[in-house]
C-alpha cells in the first residue's frame, strides 16, 4: 500500500529515487514508497527535478504542480502533488502499476 497523505491543496506521496537509471519510469513499489527511475545524476538536483517530471507525466499533471518537499538530498524523498485528491492520485498509481505489472519487492 502507498503511503499517501492529504495535505492542504493537494498529496504527499512518498517516493524512492533511483537516480542514474537507465530510463525515466515509474518502476514499481519499494515498500510503501512508489519507486521512480531517472536518468539524471544526483548532483544539483537534477535527479529531483527529473523526478517531479516523471511523476508528473505519469499522473497527467503539470509538472509545476509536483514538488519534492522533503528529502532534496536522499533516495528517500517525499513528493507534494498538487490539484488532486488522494482518491485520485492512488486509482492512477494504481492503473500505472498495474499495467507495467513490477512491484520491486525484491529489495525491501
Amino acid at each position: 500500500m502507498l503511503a499517501l497523505g492529504a495535505v492542504e491543496g493537494g498529496v504527499q506521496l512518498a517516493v524512492r529515487a533511483q537516480p542514474k537509471a537507465s530510463r525515466n519510469a515509474v518502476v514499481g513499489l519499494r515498500g510503501e514508497r512508489l519507486k521512480i527511475a531517472v536518468t539524471a545524476a544526483p548532483e544539483g538536483g537534477k535527479a529531483n527535478r527529473a523526478v517531479e517530471e516523471v511523476l508528473a507525466d505519469a499522473l497527467g499533471v503539470r509538472p509545476s504542480a509536483v514538488a519534492v518537499v522533503l528529502g532534496q538530498a536522499s533516495r528517500d524523498k517525499v513528493v507534494c502533488i498538487r490539484g488532486l485528491s488522494v482518491e485520485e492520485v492512488r486509482g492512477r498509481l494504481e492503473r500505472i502499476l498495474g499495467k507495467s505489472d513490477r512491484s520491486d519487492r525484491s529489495d525491501r
